[in-house]
């Protein structure tokens, strides 16, 4: 027993090594660079410095987001294409791996919010019913967001939502989970593929969500998450041309200024961040979920 115990007492533990999620692949910065991230009792502007040290995470570089971005546009066409009964079942099968996973990522939202066990596992909970509450929408938001016109004359005239493309999502910095869920859920659902640049200060969750839709029968491609600063990433993706949206919630006031600026240049369609704080936990509606479909009308003679 005693020999047992001294090994115990002097073996060195195995840390995890964080890494980018590109192209279903766990590549580290093309640029070889991390920076620290501190629990979020001690982190602050001067991040590790100031906290307990939780890991290394990999800081992209604008060639990261670019080829995050080719990424996103190889996996458009089998993404969209697939049956919408098929997304739900890929979004659900995210949250069945999740909540295999619930003590691991209950850890990661504790250290990266500062919140009590009971609070970060209601959170990933919440997380959890989240991708199931996306998932039964996949299905069901073309009867919303579509249907048939009344025209005058011979003409069936119909309205059918399609994905608008490659969305850049910018996650909210202050909830490291159940944030980034609730703006990359509806995203996917909808047939559009993502590259999400994680919370700067809290993106060991994210970067544990890749592993889990790794899993997940999610095709590679369809969701790219970055780690590193906000703003780095972010103009790369804003005037990038082959990005069709952008998400903006996770940006300051003065930066997402600035990127809506440069996604003007090829006519992007750009989600505001909320002048307000938004609650997470709130129901999310359909808003986020209509706010990436584009709509296609049909003109069609009768009786042909």
């Amino acid at each position: 027993m005693s020999d047992a115990r001294d090994a115990r007492e002097t073996r060195l533990g195995v840390f995890k090594t964080y890494k980018l999620y590109v192209g279903g692949k766990f590549p580290r910065s093309e640029s070889g660079r991390v920076y620290e991230v501190a629990d979020a009792k001690g982190a602050g502007k001067d991040g590790a410095k100031d906290g307990s040290w939780l890991a290394n995470a990999p800081l992209a570089s604008r060639k990261d987001a670019r080829d995050a971005v080719v990424a996103a546009r190889k996996a458009v066409p089998g993404w969209s294409g697939a049956t919408a009964y098929n997304r739900g079942q890929v979004l659900y099968r995210v949250a069945e791996m999740l909540e295999g996973r619930r003590e691991q990522f209950a850890r990661e939202v504790a250290d990266a919010e500062g919140l009590s066990k009971s609070k970060a596992a209601a959170a990933v909970d919440a997380a959890v019913d989240r991708w199931v509450w996306y998932a039964g929408w996949t299905d069901k938001i073309a009867q919303v967001a579509g249907g048939a016109n009344p025209v005058a004359g011979p003409y069936f005239n119909f309205s059918t939502p399609e994905p608008t493309g490659v969305v850049a999502v910018l996650a909210p910095q202050d909830s490291a989970l159940l944030g980034l869920v609730s703006v990359l859920a509806p995203v996917i659902a909808t047939g559009n593929t993502a590259v999400v640049v994680a919370s700067e200060r809290a993106p060991l969750p994210a970067l544990s969500l890749g592993e889990v839709l790794a899993t997940s029968d999610v095709p590679g491609g369809v969701v790219n998450i970055l780690s590193g600063r906000t703003a780095e990433i972010a103009t790369p993706l804003a005037a990038h041309q082959d990005v069709n949206a952008i998400d903006l919630t996770g940006a300051s006031p003065e930066l997402a200024a600035a990127l809506e600026e440069a996604a003007a240049d090829n006519l992007k369609r750009v989600r505001r961040p909320s002048p307000t704080p938004e609650d997470w936990t709130a129901d999310p509606g359909t808003s986020r979920l209509l706010t990436w479909l584009e709509t296609k009308t049909v003109w069609h003679p009768m009786g042909v």
